[in-house]
C-alpha cells in the first residue's frame, strides 16, 4: 500500500446509511433479564458501567462475538450505560421508557479511532460489557452492508443507528 507523505486525508467512514438492529438478545443477556424480572436476582447489582460497541469480520451468534477486528488503533467504544447514552422505547433520553415497540437506540454519535493501518472488512457488530478480552456478549447483528475500513479512516455509527429490539410484536 502506497503511504502519501505529504497530503493525509482523514475520511469519515458512516458504518450504516440508516440504522442496524440487533433483534434480539444473546443468551446472556436473556438470561440476566429472566432472573432481574422473575427470579428478584439484580442484574444492575453486577452489571458494568459501560457498555462497549465492537466489530466483526465474521458473523456472531447468541453466544459468540465472531472475529473481531484488531489492529490498526481498532478498539471498542464505550457507551456509559445510563438514560442519556441510549433514548428509550419511546424515543427520548428523558423518563423511563414508555413505547410499545420495545427498541432503544444510541443517542450519541459512537466514533471509533481512526484506523492507522487497514482493519479487515466490518461486516457485524455488537455491545459486549468488557473494553477488552473475552467479556459477556449483549448483543450482534449485521452491518447493513460490509464496511472496509483503511488506513485513515474513522469508522462510526450515527445518532439512533444503532437499535436494539427486545420485542417484535
Amino acid at each position: 500500500m502506497k503511504v502519501f507523505k505529504t497530503l493525509l486525508i482523514a475520511s469519515a467512514l458512516l458504518l450504516s446509511a440508516g440504522t442496524v438492529s440487533a433483534l434480539g438478545l444473546s443468551d446472556y443477556a436473556e438470561n440476566k433479564v429472566v432472573d432481574d424480572l422473575f427470579r428478584a436476582t439484580d442484574y444492575s447489582a453486577s452489571s458494568p458501567a459501560s457498555f462497549y460497541v465492537f466489530l466483526s469480520s465474521s458473523a456472531c451468534s447468541d453466544s459468540s462475538i465472531g472475529t473481531e477486528l484488531s489492529g490498526g488503533s481498532y478498539a471498542r467504544v464505550g457507551i456509559t450505560r445510563a438514560t442519556a447514552s441510549w433514548k428509550g422505547t419511546h424515543g427520548s433520553v428523558t423518563g423511563a421508557s414508555s413505547g410499545t415497540n420495545g427498541t432503544i437506540s444510541n443517542a450519541a454519535a459512537v466514533t471509533f479511532p481512526t484506523a492507522t493501518g487497514d482493519w479487515a472488512t466490518a461486516t457485524y457488530w455488537g455491545v459486549i460489557d468488557s473494553s477488552s478480552g473475552a467479556g459477556n456478549l449483549i448483543v450482534c447483528a449485521a452491518l447493513t452492508a460490509p464496511r472496509t475500513i483503511t488506513t485513515g479512516a474513522t469508522a462510526s455509527f450515527a445518532i439512533d443507528a444503532l437499535t436494539i429490539q427486545v420485542d417484535s410484536n
